[in-house]
């Protein structure tokens, strides 16, 4: 019987050992080809939009990706490829348009951004004319995003250990719906809401205080979920051990699970703060904007990177304006590339393999 199995199994082995295989080159060949007859087929049909043209490569790409390899290797590789071929397009597709945002805003903002515009406000600078600079805005954005992160950062901690260290009853039930609503609430809902408390019901004046609050709102639920599941990896073995030598609950989560966690919950609050840097509604109601310096967040109006790019932009017709808008926007987004950078700096620094 072994023998019968062996002489059956011979065949199959040395048939997929000379199973035709397309070469390495033939998806980044396929690419190059799809390209050209994509452009081809837009110059020749007469379409304007370069969007079209990449449309009809990307489909020629699966397309041929998938006639090939059914051609050379099999219906059955040839589905693999196809599906490989859709993940790299729609990668491309995300790609695409983030890129030409970021070079667009190089383009329009690298020759204005200097020492000068740096560190300069637009008090007593006409709109319509040269000058001035983003200091102000640069500083309340700062203070805004900080004091909002200093609320809503232990907040969201402390309700994430609660729901995956103690939350069993009806009572954490409701916080997790609460903390999902939240997490869909637009942000000029937020604005309204402060705005009716703060300001109105208590009487309080604009101040960078005011939109801090309504920042806090939107950052906190993003802070209690990255938390949450980081949490729920630290495993269970860990918790257990630290019980068993007699340490209570509240010092194993303290001494073992947090710091275990700690990259991933950095990680999430600093994905939190990029979410809430570009807000612009809540601040254009609770901040007021300023053209002037205010060190203060708790009295007066402030300016912000974002109501800074909205007012420079709203200026119709004046170029100076919006070299200054495309100035800040792209001071803005250096500011939320580098937290996204630190933030992947950290988790990698406190990841198991780094041993820390």
């Amino acid at each position: 019987m072994s023998a019968v199995t062996t002489t059956s199994a011979e065949p199959l082995l040395r048939r997929g050992l000379t199973t035709a295989r397309l070469p390495r080159w033939a998806p980044l060949g396929t690419a190059v080809l799809s390209v050209a007859l994509g452009c081809g087929i837009g110059a020749g049909a007469g379409l304007k939009s370069h969007l079209q043209w990449g449309l009809i490569s990307a489909a020629l790409f699966v397309i041929l990706s998938y006639g090939l390899a059914a051609k050379v290797e099999g219906r059955r590789q040839a589905k693999d490829r196809m599906a490989t071929s859709v993940v790299w397009v729609a990668f491309v597709l995300a790609v695409v348009p983030l890129a030409s945002l970021t070079v667009y805003t190089v383009q329009q903002g690298a020759g204005v951004v200097n020492g000068n515009f740096l560190t300069h406000s637009m008090k007593n600078v006409i709109s319509s004319g040269p000058g001035g600079g983003i200091y102000h805005a640069l500083i309340g954005t700062l203070e805004q995003v900080g004091l909002a992160t200093a609320i809503s950062a232990p907040i969201g901690l402390l309700t994430a250990v609660y729901l995956v260290e103690y939350g069993r009853g009806r009572l954490a039930k409701v916080v997790t719906f609460f903390v999902d609503v939240m997490t869909g609430v637009p942000s000029i809902v937020a604005g309204l809401f402060i705005l009716s408390l703060w300001n109105i019901l208590l009487g309080f004046d604009y101040s960078g205080f005011s939109g801090s609050l309504a920042l806090a709102i939107l950052m906190m639920p993003v802070v209690v979920r990255s938390t949450e599941e980081m949490l729920k990896l630290v495993p269970n073995e860990l918790r257990e051990a630290s019980y068993a030598l007699g340490v209570p609950k509240w010092k194993t989560i303290l001494r073992i699970v947090i710091p275990t966690a700690i990259g991933g919950i950095t990680t999430g609050v600093m994905l939190a703060v990029a979410r809430i840097t570009g807000e612009t509604a809540p601040v254009m109601m609770l901040v007021f904007g300023a053209d002037f310096i205010n060190n203060d967040p708790f009295n007066g109006p402030q300016q912000s990177l974002p109501l800074y790019i909205w007012q420079q932009y709203a200026m119709v017709n004046n170029d100076f304006g919006y070299a200054r808008a495309w100035g800040a926007a792209l001071v803005l987004i250096a500011f939320v590339m580098g937290l996204n950078l630190i933030a992947r700096g950290v988790a990698r620094w406190r990841s198991p393999k780094a041993g820390h």
